[in-house]
């Protein structure tokens, strides 16, 4: 089955970026590739795939399920496990692989796919980037943002990494975000004119995207 981005028009590299960071989120969960080989379970990671597309494509693209059926080249059935996915359980059942019965072993399909997507989807959206994703940030100099192809949103994240939330005034952050500059123009000055408190990565995302809304810089 081939996911059919083509349907999206103007909005396939967007699509594939969010999902391919979703997909190496969730690898990061399962413990990273070479504890999969252990799992034996590599042969379910095109469902996993998958199961990024279809959380990406509802929480980020509002798709219905007839359309991201069609999209991601899988029935509406299928659609609806991922939805319906627990996370914890999902994350339960690969950490005692070895305790299941063969036929829940060859079940770990969409629903364990569908709720490890979703646990991995919500970090990313909190900020959390995979670890490899973080490493050739290092390695290569490359700032996360330039990685991921919206500079102002990931030198953000980048730069507030361990921040705890809420953050109730600007000056929680002005220290981190100190020589950063969005969209031509300071942190500091921006953090200025959002509304406080900020109770998650996202609301601050949220916050300055409007913050440049309004000054007509995107």
């Amino acid at each position: 089955m081939v996911v059919k981005l083509d349907m999206i028009k103007g909005g396939e590299k967007e699509i594939e970026q969010w999902a391919t960071r979703v997909f190496l989120k969730a690898i990061d969960l399962l413990g990273g590739l070479s504890n999969l080989t252990e799992y034996r379970a590599l042969t379910w990671l095109p469902s996993l795939a998958r199961a990024c597309y279809t959380v990406v494509l509802r929480e980020e693209y509002l798709k219905t399920e007839d359309e991201i059926a069609s999209i991601v080249g899988i029935s509406k059935n299928a659609v609806r496990t991922i939805f319906r996915a627990d996370p914890q359980k999902a994350l339960y059942k690969i950490e005692h692989f070895d305790e299941l019965t063969e036929e829940e072993k060859n079940q770990l399909r969409n629903h364990t796919a569908g709720g490890i997507a979703k646990l991995a989807y919500k970090l990313v959206k909190d900020g959390e980037e995979a670890q490899i994703i973080l490493d050739f940030n290092s390695i290569s100099g490359a700032s996360v943002a330039q990685i991921c192809d919206v500079p102002w949103a990931y030198s953000v994240l980048k730069h507030t990494k361990g921040t705890k939330y809420p953050i109730l005034r600007p000056d929680d952050i002005k220290e981190k975000l100190n020589g950063i500059s969005i969209k031509g123009e300071q942190a500091e000055t921006v953090l200025e004119h959002l509304s406080y408190p900020i109770k998650s990565p996202a609301q601050l995302l949220h916050e300055i995207k409007e913050y440049l809304q309004m000054k007509g810089k995107i």
